[in-house]
C-alpha cells in the first residue's frame, strides 16, 4: 500500500496556535501550628498588654438602665454594685412630690476608676414606669429612647468628617426588677420584656429577695423562666448568641440556675463576726449582700461586671445596634440619614 508524504505543516501551524498552559494560582495554605519550630522570642503576646495600656488610657462607657415600679430598690442596688452614689436614691414618694403622669428618662453620668482603668458610667432610671393606674404601653418611652440613642450614634457614625471616638450612649444592658410576688409576673412585667428584648438586653431581677424564704425564692424563680420559656421571651445571655461550646456550657447554666439573680441591696454597713460587711438589718439578723446563702447579689455583680460585661458591649454594638442601622438603612434606600450637621459637613468639606 502505498504511503504519501506525511503533511506535518497543519500540526505544526495548530501547535503554534495553543496558548501556554498558564501557571495555576497561588492557593493560600492553611495556617499551621509552628510554635515548636520558632526560633526565638517573637511578641505575638504583648498585644494583650497593648490592648490594655490604650484601654487604661481611653477608657471605656458603660450604660445600665434600671427599670422597674418605685419602691423596689433599684438605684440602692446600683450604688451598691458599683460601690458608690451614682445613682439617686428614692424611697417612693413624698406626699410633696407628685408621681409622673408618664415614665421619664433620667441619665446620670459618672466617671469611676479602680486599678487605673475609668469607665465612663451612666445609670438611665425611668422613674413612673409601672407606677400609674393605667401602665398601658408604658414601655414605649423607654423603647424610643433606645432607640434614640442608636439613632444618634448612626448619625454620628455616617458623618463624612466623624469624630475619632464617637461617643456612646446605647443602652448595654437593662436590669428588669420584678416584684418579689412569689406568685408570677405581671402583665406589664411581661408586655415590657416582650417588646424591649429585641432592641437591648434584658437581665431581669427579683428585687427585695430577703422578703421570701428559700423555698419560695427557688419556686419563684423556676415559675419566672418557666412563663419567659412559654411566652417566648428571651433574655441576657441569648442562646443564639453563644459563640463556641464554652459560651454555651456556661450560658446554660446561668440560663437555667441563676435567672432571674435573687437579690437584696444595701449601702449600708454592720459589724458581723467580726467584720464590716454590707447588709440589711432585720429583728431577726443582718441580711448579708455578699454572702451567697443570703442572697444572689454577688453572683449579679460577677456576671454584669466580671465576666459579661465586655460581651453586653459586643452584643449590643453587633446584633441589636446592627438590627437597627439596617433597618434604617434599608428604609432610606440604602443611603444613610441625611442630618443638617451632616450637610453642613459635607459643604464645608468641599
Amino acid at each position: 500500500m502505498f504511503k504519501g508524504p506525511v503533511d506535518t505543516k497543519p500540526e505544526a501551524a495548530m501547535s503554534e496556535l495553543v496558548p501556554e498552559p498558564r501557571p495555576k494560582p497561588v492557593v493560600p495554605m492553611k495556617p499551621v501550628g509552628i510554635n515548636s519550630n520558632l526560633l526565638g522570642y517573637i511578641g505575638i503576646d504583648t498585644i494583650i498588654e497593648q490592648m490594655r495600656k490604650k484601654t487604661m488610657k481611653t477608657g471605656f462607657d458603660f450604660n445600665i438602665m434600671v427599670v422597674g415600679q418605685s419602691g423596689l430598690g433599684k438605684s440602692t442596688l446600683v450604688n451598691t454594685l458599683f460601690k458608690s452614689q451614682v445613682s439617686r436614691k428614692s424611697s417612693g414618694w413624698s406626699r410633696e412630690e407628685k408621681i409622673p403622669k408618664t415614665v421619664e428618662i433620667k441619665a446620670i453620668g459618672h466617671v469611676i476608676e479602680e486599678g487605673g482603668v475609668k469607665m465612663k458610667l451612666t445609670v438611665i432610671d425611668t422613674p413612673g414606669f409601672g407606677d400609674q393606674i393605667n401602665n398601658e404601653n408604658c414601655w414605649e418611652p423607654i423603647e424610643k429612647y433606645i432607640n434614640e440613642q442608636y439613632e444618634k450614634f448612626l448619625k454620628e457614625e455616617v458623618n463624612i468628617a466623624r469624630k475619632k471616638r464617637i461617643p456612646d450612649t446605647r443602652v448595654h444592658c437593662c436590669l428588669y426588677f420584678i416584684s418579689p410576688t412569689g406568685h408570677s409576673l405581671r402583665p406589664l412585667d411581661m408586655e415590657f420584656m416582650k417588646h424591649l428584648s429585641k432592641v437591648v438586653n434584658i437581665i431581669p431581677v427579683i428585687a427585695k429577695a430577703d422578703t421570701m424564704t428559700l423555698e419560695e425564692k427557688i419556686e419563684f424563680k423556676q415559675r419566672v423562666r418557666k412563663e419567659l420559656e412559654i411566652n417566648g421571651i428571651e433574655f441576657y445571655p441569648q442562646k443564639e448568641f453563644d459563640e463556641d461550646l464554652e459560651d454555651k456550657t456556661e450560658n446554660d447554666k446561668i440560663r437555667q440556675e441563676s435567672m432571674p439573680f435573687a437579690v437584696v441591696g444595701s449601702d449600708k454597713e454592720y459589724q458581723v463576726n467580726g467584720k464590716r460587711v454590707l447588709g440589711r438589718k432585720t429583728p431577726w439578723g443582718v441580711i448579708e449582700v455578699e454572702n451567697l446563702s443570703h442572697c444572689e447579689f454577688a453572683l449579679l455583680r460577677d456576671f454584669l461586671i466580671r465576666t459579661h460585661l465586655q460581651d453586653l458591649k459586643e452584643v449590643t454594638h453587633n446584633i441589636h445596634y446592627e438590627t437597627y442601622r439596617a433597618k434604617r438603612l434599608n428604609d432610606n434606600g440604602g443611603l444613610p440619614p441625611v442630618t443638617v450637621e451632616t450637610e453642613e459637613n459635607h459643604e464645608s468639606n468641599l
